[in-house]
């Protein structure tokens, strides 16, 4: 029989590439969403012409419906064929809830900012695997996935300046800084549009690998199919798929998402009542550049991307590392200005649009210990219905540590308008998980190294689920090299 992975996300190809390293054959399903074929037409015409040669008025047709998109939802391409909208798949009005699903060919990864950093040995202290476990796993990843040109040594810090700072309680503060390594062709034409769509499709999703893996003689991709729960026995697994036939299968690797993956395990009676998903807070900090650009920062070649990592060092803040993500311009900037400075005055906008172009925003993540977790219960719906249990520790954690980034961005040129930094919702991050964590000997709420929740030996969680816990630092990279080395190691 067939091994069967449920989901063509990050997580999703990666084990399915393990798998088929080995010679198994694997039957991947997921829900099968594509970008509608208008909106793919749109992409392709601009696609059709070079950067310079786009009209800005379709470029404000194509970046609009991101503009205009409910509070939570990201629309790539103008669609969103890539995240379900908050009803879809969550019961009840949670306003606070950032994080969404996917049942898109690629998942998230259609939506995400590319950022790719692997774990320090720090990041994984006390973990019952090791930096070390997943070194030939980042490696297998890296053979697939494209890094922007500055990784041709791999992801990592590449060194700009490092830092030792007096922290405000006179404890020393260490800080590095590097250009940013992002999962990016190298033929990237620095057009701008990356928040919005890359017209060709130079950014990497995991579709492009699920892609590849269609000509691969062991693999049966079976798009349109939402699955509604599973079960093991011991000849195998079952799967049932909501209007179709069971699927029967030798082993079930599932990489749903944090949040379909959590709606599966209550659903199929495999966890108790309710999970908990761990977050990472994040925050969004404005910053004002004192340099004069050599050129104007809002035209080609350009990229929207993150530019710097910044990882930050401060135990009398946290215990655990805290990473930061700076951003130049892109048009969110003048348009989150405008939007909310610029009403009632005139004259406003074109200031405020000189003001976006000194900008530079930096994203800082916290470790899941000082962030909220999430409950989640199935409704008699079958959604997921969740709580917030806020953390204490988040609000002065966050405050602390952007005033520890402002006191280092300053050797960098930035001043810091601390005033108007913003807090991002809970799992708006979208590094969220640790639902079902790997443990040594794990107990009921908890997996194994291979990512079996409690008492199972069929059902491999391969997703950021399994993560023990869910450090600061980028997410997919780490998850889809997880990933690997489960499939690679599963019996």
């Amino acid at each position: 029989m067939n091994d069967i992975v449920i989901g063509s996300g990050p997580a999703g190809v990666a084990v399915a590439k393990a798998l088929l390293a080995r010679g198994r054959a694997v039957t991947l399903v997921d829900g099968g969403k594509r970008l509608e074929s208008h909106l793919d037409a749109r992409r392709e015409s601009l696609a059709a012409l070079p950067a310079d040669q786009w009209h800005e008025e379709a470029l404000e047709t194509y970046c609009a419906p991101n503009f205009s998109a409910p509070e939570g939802q990201a629309r790539r391409f103008g669609s969103d064929f890539a995240m379900e909208p908050a009803g879809q798949t969550i019961a009840g009005d949670a306003p606070w809830l950032g994080l969404r699903a996917s049942r898109a060919v690629g998942g998230l990864s259609n939506l995400w900012g590319t950022a790719v950093l692997p774990y320090s040995a720090s990041d994984m202290a006390g973990w019952p695997i090791s930096p070390f476990d997943l070194a030939s796993h980042y490696s297998a990843v890296r053979a697939f996935m494209p890094l922007s040109a500055a990784a041709s040594d791999g992801p990592g810090l590449r060194p700009l300046f490092d830092t030792t700072d007096m922290a405000p309680d006179g404890a020393l503060a260490h800080s590095h800084q590097a250009s940013a390594t992002c999962a990016v062709s190298g033929a990237c034409k620095a057009c701008g549009l990356c928040l919005h769509g890359c017209p060709w499709g130079f950014m990497y999703s995991s579709r492009q690998t699920l892609q590849a893996l269609r000509d691969t003689p062991l693999f049966d991709y079976r798009p349109g199919h939402v699955v509604q729960q599973f079960a093991e026995d011991e000849n195998g697994v079952r799967v049932t798929l909501a209007g179709h036939d069971d699927l029967r299968g030798s082993r079930l690797f599932v990489a749903a998402g944090v949040l379909e993956t959590a709606r599966l395990v209550l659903a199929s009676g495999l966890a108790g009542d309710s999970l908990s998903l761990h977050d990472s807070q994040h925050a969004f900090v404005p910053m004002l550049h004192r340099w004069r650009p050599s050129a104007p920062v809002d035209k080609p070649p350009l990229t929207t991307l993150p530019q710097i990592f910044a990882e930050l060092s401060v135990p009398e803040i946290s215990s655990h590392l805290i990473h930061a993500q700076l951003y130049t311009w892109n048009r969110f900037f003048a348009h989150d200005l405008i939007s909310n400075y610029g009403h009632g005055l005139p004259l406003a906008a074109s200031a405020l649009r000189a003001l976006a172009r000194r900008l530079i925003v930096a994203q800082i993540f916290l470790h899941s210990d000082h962030s909220a977790r999430i409950q989640l219960r199935l409704a008699a719906d079958g959604r997921l219905a969740p709580q917030l249990h806020e953390n204490p520790d988040t609000g002065k954690t966050l405050k602390a540590a952007r005033r520890q980034l402002a006191r280092l961005m300053r050797h960098a040129g930035l001043t810091t308008l601390g005033f108007a930094s913003r807090p991002g919702t809970a799992g708006s991050s979208f590094h969220v998980g640790a639902s079902l964590p790997m443990a040594t000997t794990p107990r009921r709420g908890q997996s194994d190294t291979l990512g079996r929740p409690y008492g199972l030996n069929r059902i491999h969680l391969v997703d950021a689920s399994v993560l023990p816990a869910i450090p600061a630092t980028t997410i997919t990279f780490s998850v889809m090299a997880n990933a690997h080395r489960i499939g690679t190691l599963a019996p």
